[in-house]
């Protein structure tokens, strides 16, 4: 049985584990809100404002006028016809699966895509074929496997958790049949990639018209909660059809007023947030190429290092460990090798970003 150690947050891109205090390169806070004062103290206000719970279905008493304020304010920052709140990031997928079901001849899927977009496929009641990471080849190769007159949903990540790597979505745009439909999960880009903190879609420039963006709050945003951004009439298939959305309470009214007070920072400041996020990324990446580090070339600000020899992982967390650095090794079922999964922010000191420089130098 798998042991989940805790691991306590303490500020300052610093955690606490095994009661020592480390520097933390993982998780994806990626602008640190989570420990902005302005949020928590939203937390609270929406506290003594309006409760904590609703204790009901959206679709039947639960419908709270702060949900409608929050879902406006997401489609706005996005550029999206409309945006609707679920409880978490992880359902957004499967919500909208369960609204569309039957409405698909295929469901296509990326073979490294996240796992709440395999649990998603699995409730579109079609067929489901992979196709290769990131291959444009394979994907049209697949399209074609579908025969004509296909009506295919793609389902991909946008920004990949496991190294920042980005979805070519306007190239499967162009292999896509005009009456396919791309339904990505954004958890990652969103807030960080774009000129606007957009996501994948704003990064690879396409249009809404075939895309469904699902993000999350707990990342970029530093709350939590999920949001599906579509069309109005993709809304009302979901509150008329989808099994999850309608049997399940809501999100905490608390966190839906530190969203508010999230979205309001990351419109304001969050040109200055990403510009210092890449900044931090680009330092540790030119630093690290320099040394002649290996490691997969990404817009996100993530860095990946496979390795596949346990001497060797064992090794790199030992020389982690003695820097004071938390080690952030990781392993999702499916894959063959474990990697170190560093994960830059805002936050990070010049400090902090030199002292994971020098041990990495030498990988």
């Amino acid at each position: 049985m798998t042991t989940l150690e805790p691991l306590e947050q303490l500020g300052g891109s610093r955690v606490n584990w095994r009661g020592r205090e480390l520097i933390y390169f993982s998780g994806c806070d990626y602008f640190r809100l989570a420990e902005r004062p302005a949020i928590r103290k939203a937390a609270a206000d929406g506290l003594k404002k309006y409760g904590l719970n609703v204790a009901a279905s959206r679709v039947t008493t639960g419908q709270h006028k702060i949900y409608e304020v929050l879902e406006q304010e997401l489609a706005k920052f996005f550029d999206a016809e409309d945006a609707l709140l679920v409880p978490t990031g992880y359902l957004t997928g499967t919500i909208v699966a369960q609204a569309l079901r039957g409405g698909f001849s295929h469901a296509l899927l990326e073979e490294r895509a996240h796992p709440a977009l395999v649990d998603a496929a699995g409730q579109l009641g079609c067929p489901v074929l992979k196709f290769k990471h990131q291959d444009t080849g394979d994907f049209a190769r697949v399209i074609k496997r579908c025969g004509r007159g296909a009506w295919p949903l793609l389902l991909t990540d946008g920004m990949f958790s496991q190294d920042g790597s980005v979805a070519p979505l306007k190239t499967y745009l162009k292999c896509l049949p005009r009456d396919g439909m791309m339904l990505v999960d954004d958890a990652h880009g969103a807030g960080v990639l774009g000129k606007k903190g957009q996501g994948t879609v704003e990064f690879e420039g396409v249009g809404r018209g075939q895309i469904i963006q699902c993000v999350t709050l707990s990342k970029a945003f530093g709350v939590f909660g999920g949001a599906i951004l579509g069309t109005r009439k993709l809304r009302g298939e979901i509150v008329e059809r989808s099994r999850a959305f309608i049997g399940s309470t809501p999100l905490p009214l608390p966190l839906a007023n530190a969203a508010l007070q999230s979205l309001k920072i990351l419109t304001k400041q969050g040109d200055a947030l990403r510009k210092k996020l890449n900044y931090n990324a680009e330092y540790v990446k030119a630093a690290l190429r320099a040394a002649g580090v290996q490691f997969p070339e990404t817009p996100g600000p993530i860095i990946a290092l496979l390795t596949e020899e346990p001497a060797r992982t064992e090794a790199l967390k030992k020389r982690l460990l003695g820097a004071e650095i938390f080690p952030p090794f990781v392993q999702y079922p499916g894959f063959a090798h474990g990697w170190f999964r560093f994960v830059i922010s805002s936050g990070h000191s010049r400090a902090q970003l030199d002292k994971l420089i020098k041990v990495l130098e030498d990988f």
